[in-house]
């Protein structure tokens, strides 16, 4: 990486550039208000990488217990095949060790190939299946 990746908590003031990222990297977008709301909530983990002074990423984790959800990880198109999407999932383990969280769980869709591989180097394993998950198109959603 030749320019210096900086992952920190997100701010209020990122969600201009969150927003963007939501709509280049996802087909059913969350809203403004839901990150407003998330910023919020005492359970909800949130942080961006940040490359240049740019929000190139980011990723949220749900605190339930003893447990994470991870909620979202993007990384803009122009920023992917860099380590970045790495970057924040090593973080966001960091954070959920730190915080005596035990398991990590997600949902991916089947046909997100580089996603599913990604989480597999972190020791993600497909333990079930969401059928129907996805409002866009009907599919389903594999649970790691």
């Amino acid at each position: 990486m030749s320019s210096e990746l900086i992952i920190r908590p997100m701010e209020h003031s990122d969600l201009e550039s969150i927003m963007e990222l939501e709509h280049l990297c996802f087909s059913i977008p969350w809203t403004r208000g839901m990150f407003e709301e998330e910023l919020l909530n005492p359970g909800a983990i949130y942080i961006v990488a940040e490359v240049e002074g740019r929000i190139c990423g980011y990723a949220g984790m749900w605190k339930v217990i003893d447990e994470g959800h991870i909620t979202n990880i993007a990384v803009h198109p122009d920023y992917r095949r860099r380590g970045y999407g790495a970057a924040l999932i090593e973080n966001l383990i960091s954070i959920a060790r730190n915080n005596g969280i035990n398991a990590i769980t997600l949902e991916v869709r089947p046909s997100n190939r580089a996603a599913i591989s990604l989480y597999e180097r972190f020791g993600f394993k497909t333990f079930g299946r969401r059928k129907n998950y996805y409002a866009d198109n009907n599919e389903d959603a594999l649970i790691m």
